[in-house]
């Protein structure tokens, strides 16, 4: 992999949104896929490829219904425009009545290209955001788009594979350089740079922990 030009392909924005009783945070992620659109809808909203590319899910994935990924977020599907428009809730586990998670995926057609655009808008404790950053969800949604290339190219990879392709030399700089670049996203929204440096380090260990000692 050409760990440049991956890194490269996404492009990354991060701010802060007002809400009736405070603030969201938003996390936005923007990259081109070489596919037609309707290809790129279906690997997102058909249970056997979301299965292969991202994590098993179950529910009844239409508008209106409800959803849970194993092991990871759930919720409800509030918007479906195909091929154009999704909208989600997206919460682990127990949550307050004031909290917001949702996610909203547009794709439009460029060119021989489909550009896909995910927004993450959630309210996050100030502690844990001043602790990562956007890093803590920006990594994650990056390396799970990267899930969604291979399967667009028809790269075929088990979970376990894919595991522990993240855990490669090739898979630590890759989030290593998606941890830096989300504190580069941050420090343009107005973090000072002793802010974006804490959240970027503290992100990448989170995601590239040391090696343990041979």
């Amino acid at each position: 992999m050409d760990i440049i030009a991956e890194l490269a392909a996404v492009q990354r924005e991060t701010g802060s949104r007002p809400l009736p009783n405070g603030e969201a945070k938003v996390v936005r992620l923007r990259r081109a896929y070489d596919a037609k659109i309707d290809d790129v809808w279906d690997a997102l909203t058909s249970a056997e490829r979301l299965n292969r590319w991202f994590l098993p899910v179950s529910g009844d994935l239409r508008l209106g219904g409800q959803y849970q990924f194993e092991g990871n977020a759930g919720g409800e599907v509030l918007e479906c425009e195909p091929p154009a428009r999704l909208r989600v809730t997206w919460f682990f586990g127990e949550r307050a009545a004031t909290d917001v998670s949702e996610v909203v995926v547009r794709l439009a057609e460029d060119g021989g290209q489909t550009v896909l655009d995910l927004e993450h808008v959630a309210t996050v404790d100030p502690e844990r955001w001043a602790t990562y950053g956007p890093g803590a969800v920006g990594v994650g949604w990056e390396l799970g788009l990267l899930g969604l290339q291979w399967e667009l190219t028809g790269v075929e990879a088990s979970m376990e594979e894919r595991m522990a392709w993240g855990m490669s030399a090739e898979g630590r700089q890759l989030a290593t350089g998606s941890s830096e670049a989300w504190g580069k996203a941050l420090l343009a929204s107005g973090a000072t740079p002793e802010e974006a440096a804490t959240a970027t380090r503290n992100t990448t260990e989170f995601y590239v922990p040391p090696e343990p000692a041979e």
